[in-house]
């Protein structure tokens, strides 16, 4: 007897590429299309676990939140987190915000799709906000290690075979949306009061 939870083959693929991260649609075509095929059936089984799946089909990405986090529903708030929530540096938010701007940009000026940028650019837009160091080679290492971070969480895709350079993957849009920002401009509210009452 098959169980009412049973997945065909290619759903449960998909199903198990968003319990690893992220699904591209131009990275796995397949399972992206199976996960269109399939998507209640996909989204009925990730509920059972207390996770949403969340498609972006004009973007051409899908991901996992957490039942609670998608609904608002405090009862679910006592279920264990599965989808990791990780703390952001201040360099690394003003970093994703930077991107997210410059793929704003992008979409307003409409025709290219894709967002491509250096390391070069990156390393001379964020060195604008960090406080002035007298040793540079210091100041553009700190820099880098925080673009890796970015590549870690998978918001900056390195180019194969064209070394320095990154795309911006549009995911990114799902992160940094108006309720991130107006939590990023409490929180610099609250850098800046700290840093008045020191003075």
């Amino acid at each position: 007897m098959t169980s009412p939870l049973a997945l065909p083959t290619q759903a449960s693929h998909a199903a198990i590429q968003l319990l690893r991260g992220v699904l591209y649609a131009d990275q796995q075509p397949e399972l992206w299309q199976a996960l269109l095929t399939f998507r209640a059936a996909v989204g009925d089984y990730l509920a059972v676990i207390g996770l949403r799946v969340i498609v972006d089909e004009a973007e051409g990405f899908a991901y996992l939140r957490q039942a609670a986090e998608a609904t608002g529903e405090e009862a679910e708030a006592t279920r264990p987190r599965l989808v990791q929530r990780r703390p952001l540096s201040y360099p690394v938010s003003l970093l994703l915000v930077w991107l997210r701007k410059r793929l704003a940009e992008l979409d307003a000026a409409g025709g290219e799709t894709r967002l491509m940028l250096t390391r070069a650019q990156i390393i001379d837009a964020l060195r604008v906000y960090l406080p002035e160091a007298t040793n540079e080679a210091k100041t553009v290492e700190q820099i880098e290690r925080h673009i890796n971070r970015v590549v870690e969480y998978g918001f900056l895709k390195p180019l194969q075979g064209d070394e320095g350079r990154y795309e911006v993957r549009r995911i990114l849009k799902a992160l940094v949306d108006a309720e991130w920002l107006g939590r990023l401009d409490e929180k610099l509210a609250e850098y800046q009061s700290r840093a008045d009452a020191a003075i």
